[in-house]
């Protein structure tokens, strides 16, 4: 992958980049095996500069070659494009987590992690969550986040930017190794006023029930002084909740 260009747009360059996008644009609408024959004819695009187009986009992996060389596929870096969703959950696991609702005064959030970062998939429509952007972006300041750092190898690759959103953000690197450390070995994460200052969440992951796979959270919001507390028995209320999940969520 060649390295961003730091000088400013030559008066061709503009065109490039249209051009480049209207053969990725070509080439989503046509499906895998477009030609670039067939690109250039759709574009009305002169053949040269549609083969340069294309070389390019094979090079920087947002589309790639398919085997017999005929025709063109979206490459690695085109899924980058769009926004990653997670599939709703299924109505039981919708009962499980109203169900839990009915048992408590917080609000019961369900959070899927098979996109690879937080998405809520079933927030509590009386305790509105926070921005879902937040979530996603800042898995440090969160506890569903923190579940989802904790399982990676090396938790920096998914949260390269620790802001502080509140004065209690942990945004120092090894406080936040040994905190994740720690929700590791209890299978239990917890934020105080991090993601918002009058609030915090307690979690706990759902998982596969054959692979052990991390496939969800479940997460209990309430007033940060009160998330604070041991919580012994909402924590076993979430532990509870979250095994009827496992083997709808897997």
């Amino acid at each position: 992958m060649t390295g961003i260009d730091p000088l400013p747009l030559s008066g061709r360059q503009p065109r490039a980049v249209r051009s480049a996008l209207a053969v990725l644009e070509e080439v989503v609408a046509a499906g895998p095996g477009v030609t670039a024959k067939e690109i250039s004819a759709a574009l009305k695009l002169p053949q040269a500069t549609t083969y340069r187009m294309l070389n390019l986009l094979v090079a920087e992996e947002y589309l790639v070659r398919l085997p017999d060389l005929r025709g063109f596929a979206l490459g690695r870096r085109a899924a980058r494009l769009a926004v990653p969703t997670a599939a709703p959950p299924p109505t039981a696991a919708r009962a499980v987590v109203e169900h839990l609702r009915g048992l408590v005064r917080w609000g019961v959030h369900l959070a899927s992690f098979t996109t690879g970062q937080v998405v809520l998939v079933d927030p509590d429509p009386d305790h509105p969550p926070s921005d879902g952007v937040l979530l996603a972006r800042y898995p440090h300041a969160s506890a569903v986040g923190k579940l989802l750092l904790a399982e990676q190898p090396d938790w920096r690759a998914l949260a390269r930017d620790l802001r502080p959103l509140t004065e209690h953000t942990v945004t120092d690197a090894p406080e936040l190794d040994r905190q994740l450390a720690a929700v590791a070995r209890a299978s239990l994460a917890r934020q105080c006023g991090e993601l918002r200052p009058d609030r915090g969440c307690l979690a706990v992951p759902v998982r596969g029930p054959g692979s052990g796979d991390l496939v969800a959270g479940l997460a209990l919001c309430g007033p940060a002084h009160r998330v604070a507390e041991p919580n012994e028995d909402l924590v076993e209320l979430l532990r509870e909740h979250a095994e009827r999940l496992a083997p709808l969520l897997a």
